[in-house]
């Protein structure tokens, strides 16, 4: 088994101009965003390793909240996640793959995750 390297960030809660039918545009819906961003990994950690030996978690963070455009309307979830994926895939070049879950909570009936998960390797 060849060794991994998974940062992850579970459940962010953000609203995004999503949607298809006409109930959904002109006004942001709930998202449940959680990524996993594989890196390759060093030899070994040591106590005093450096940020710069892996990834800063909040760069996930912010490409599922702040690195989102503002104003811009993304008709499929899936355009948010593709997003998503080319945000960490442009901020580290030792980003190896990507993968976005997305919840649409405003569809929820009785607390079921309504989504979708995107997997994406660098390509190149």
């Amino acid at each position: 088994m060849q060794d991994s390297l998974i940062l992850e960030v579970a459940n962010i809660e953000t609203d995004v101009l999503t949607g298809i039918y006409s109930e959904e545009t002109g006004k942001p819906q709930p998202l449940r965003i959680s990524i996993e961003v594989a890196l390759a990994p060093m030899d070994f950690y040591t106590p005093d390793c450096p940020l710069t030996a892996s990834k800063n978690y909040m760069d996930l963070k912010f490409a599922a909240t702040e690195g989102l455009p503002r104003g811009v309307h993304f008709k499929l979830i899936e355009s948010v996640a593709d997003h998503i994926c080319e945000t960490l895939f442009l901020q580290d070049e030792r980003v190896q793959r990507v993968k976005v879950k997305i919840v649409k909570l405003a569809i929820s009936e009785a607390g079921e995750d309504i989504g979708m998960t995107l997997n994406r390797q660098r390509r190149g």
